[in-house]
């Protein structure tokens, strides 16, 4: 049941970098490569800040208004 958790949340984790990707690039073969990578996209984007200030939240959410 361990495994099957943490497959979850790497899954959702990487639909969340896409969805970042989507919002600032509004390109296709970027949201693969981010979502490939996303450990490092998403590390990335905090270290520049772009996920400061609410961002993180709002992203999502500007997707289902």
């Amino acid at each position: 049941m361990r495994n099957r958790n943490g497959g979850i949340i790497y899954f959702i984790l990487g639909i969340y970098a896409v969805l970042v990707s989507w919002y600032y690039n509004h390109s296709i073969i970027l949201a693969i490569v981010h979502y490939i990578i996303w450990p490092i996209y998403l590390i990335w984007e905090i270290l520049h800040g772009r996920l400061a200030h609410g961002m993180w939240k709002t992203i999502p959410e500007s997707y289902f208004k």
